[in-house]
């Protein structure tokens, strides 16, 4: 993962201005607090008592807000253990879908100008989007580097817990919306093993940095945050916030079959699960893009 992660970041610097590295200086060595190691086995353990998820499918009804737009029509979301994801919305302004792959080619025309070519030909973490016209983007790898099953915990933990790399700090308690939550910070920066100039190493952790936080009783995972950036500034943060709520149990897993999704604080999605189905094996076709 690393390998593929340092290869699509060569694409992100070229949209990076060259004053960063002499405002973020290079990162000491990081490794994972044991406290937010523990926790985050804890929170899996409570996702799922044990039960390996590979994969799981949910529907149920959606509600998309952009600006004046609010309209209403049906989901169906997919995701794997392995970092791909699939989200289909059936809107009365047309269909929607947006397509994570864990290892795929990039699609023409999704990477920066400038690109090495091997970046264009490297397998890596790859990410689409369509609108009511069909006619699919790519998106940019800096937007490609968080949480892509952001929609279903057991996932993302699962992904996050058996992936080389990542590392986890432990922040501390914390009020959320009024509940008390326990907060853990998540990022991937690249190992040790990688030379690249210091700027390119701060600019990895910073766009893969995730904030966890915990129900502190029951550890169930209440909200995910992490930024998304514009397609030509990987350096502009915008905030994204992913809450959950009523946790059903299905085949043993707790499934949230509330999710809500916040841009810069204001509401854009709000899902309403009717249905959950895990370990159904889902054909790598499902996230093929093309």
């Amino acid at each position: 993962m690393q390998t593929m992660r340092t290869v699509a970041l060569l694409c992100v610097c070229a949209l990076i201005p060259l004053s960063l590295g002499a405002q973020q200086p290079a990162p000491t060595p990081a490794q994972s607090d044991p406290q937010a190691v523990a926790l985050i086995q804890r929170s899996l353990a409570a996702l799922t008592g044990g039960i390996q998820v590979s994969d799981a499918t949910l529907t149920g009804t959606a509600q998309r807000i952009a600006g004046s737009d609010d309209e209403t029509g049906t989901a169906t979301l997919k995701a794997t253990a392995l970092g791909d994801s699939r989200v289909d919305l059936v809107l009365p302004s047309g269909n929607r879908s947006e397509i994570r792959n864990h290892a795929a080619v990039p699609l023409p025309g999704s990477l920066p100008g400038g690109a090495p070519v091997a970046a264009t030909q490297a397998v890596q973490p790859v990410g689409a989007w369509s609108g009511p016209d069909g006619v699919i983007h790519g998106m940019v790898n800096h937007n490609v580097m968080t949480e892509g099953s952001w929609f279903f915990p057991a996932a993302s933990i699962t992904r996050i817990i058996s992936t080389q790399g990542y590392v986890l700090s432990y922040i501390g308690p914390a009020n959320l919306n009024g509940e008390h939550v326990t907060h853990i910070q998540l990022s991937e920066p690249l190992g040790p093993t990688v030379n690249a100039p210091p700027e390119m190493a701060a600019l990895m952790q910073h766009l893969s940095q995730m904030d966890l936080y915990l129900d502190s009783a029951t550890l169930l995972p209440v909200a995910l945050d992490f930024s998304v950036h514009p397609d030509g500034n990987a350096s502009l943060d915008i905030p994204m916030q992913i809450e959950f709520s009523g946790y059903r149990a299905v085949s043993g897993v707790q499934v949230p079959f509330h999710v809500q999704k916040y841009l810069s604080y204001s509401l854009v999605l709000d899902l309403q699960l009717s249905g959950a189905t895990l370990n159904s094996g889902l054909a790598a076709a499902t996230f093929q893009i093309q």
